[in-house]
């Protein structure tokens, strides 16, 4: 999108691994993507902790595909999640969506009040973050897949579609 709110980190990321990490702590540690046409990936390559250094170098990715499937690999997860802090930062790993609208203020006319609704948030159970792991998402059928209204009804890939009134048409 290209609204930036200070709720980001908590409403709307791709997030294979957040938290307070510190690229600038070595020379080593970079943040790196890739772009082919198909597939999208961001690498974290031996990042550390802000101020947790001494627990070691982390290095993930995330990669995001054109077909919309995401996977997240962890080659070097040097500490169970469950012991990053999120003191400082949020500690969190997964997906998560929403749309902010701006509502003119009751109080004030000429003004507009952000109002953030969160639509779909898939957690990670970061136990099973380990190193040399991997997680992929995988899009559910969609009616916007199909073709036609016909093709969408008499699929089996999608869910209840029914006769919407206002549209005049199967949704």
């Amino acid at each position: 999108g290209d609204v930036i709110h200070r709720m980001l980190t908590a409403t709307q990321y791709v997030a294979p691994l957040m938290a307070n990490f510190n690229p600038s702590y070595s020379r080593n540690s970079t943040v790196q993507y890739l772009d082919n046409g198909t597939v999208f990936v961001v690498q974290w390559d031996n990042v550390y902790l802000q101020g947790k250094e001494d627990m070691g170098s982390f290095t993930f990715q995330a990669a995001l595909h054109s077909t919309g499937r995401i996977v997240f690999g962890y080659k070097e997860i040097p500490v169970p999640v469950l012991q990053i802090s999120a003191t400082q930062h949020p500690v969190k790993a997964g997906l998560s969506d929403a749309f902010m609208i701006l509502n003119p203020s009751p109080d004030v006319p000429e003004s507009r009040r952000r109002t953030i609704y969160e639509y779909h948030r898939v957690e990670l159970d970061t136990n099973k973050i380990t190193n040399m792991s991997a997680v992929e998402f995988t899009p559910l059928p969609t009616c916007l897949q199909h073709q036609s209204c016909e093709m969408c009804v008499t699929s089996e890939l999608t869910f209840n579609c029914s006769w919407c009134h206002v549209l005049q048409r199967y949704l």
